[in-house]
């Protein structure tokens, strides 16, 4: 009698996201803020850049129910902004978290005011 064979198991798809939420003006009173963004451009939005492994629109649902939340977000996040980030995901773990820096870098670089934890 042979023993049983274990099915193979199915390689773990990517499913880590980059998400961008555009933040209230109000954040700019933030000393942190504008300390953060000495080159903002005024007239472009406020963002905050983030990484997870949740979906981003349920990612953004926690935020502002004050689970695991980032203090911006929760206090000044108004929406999603998927046309800066939807074309980046999904992708594996380490893929996501040097996307979420390098975006906020871009972003901050043509003059978005950038949050990023």
């Amino acid at each position: 009698m042979t023993p049983a064979k274990r099915a193979p198991r199915p390689t773990r798809r990517h499913h880590h996201h980059v998400y961008v939420v555009e933040l209230d003006d109000r954040v700019w009173n933030e000393p942190r803020s504008r300390k953060a963004n000495p080159d903002y451009q005024l007239g472009k939005p406020f963002i905050y850049v983030g990484m997870t492994g949740l979906d981003p629109d349920l990612r953004f649902d926690k935020h502002k129910a004050g689970i695991q939340a980032n203090r911006y977000v929760f206090e000044y996040g108004l929406r999603l902004l998927p046309a800066l980030y939807a074309v980046y995901n999904p992708m594996p773990y380490e893929a996501a978290r040097e996307m979420e820096v390098e975006l906020a870098i871009g972003l901050r670089e043509v003059g978005y005011g950038v949050w990023q934890a």
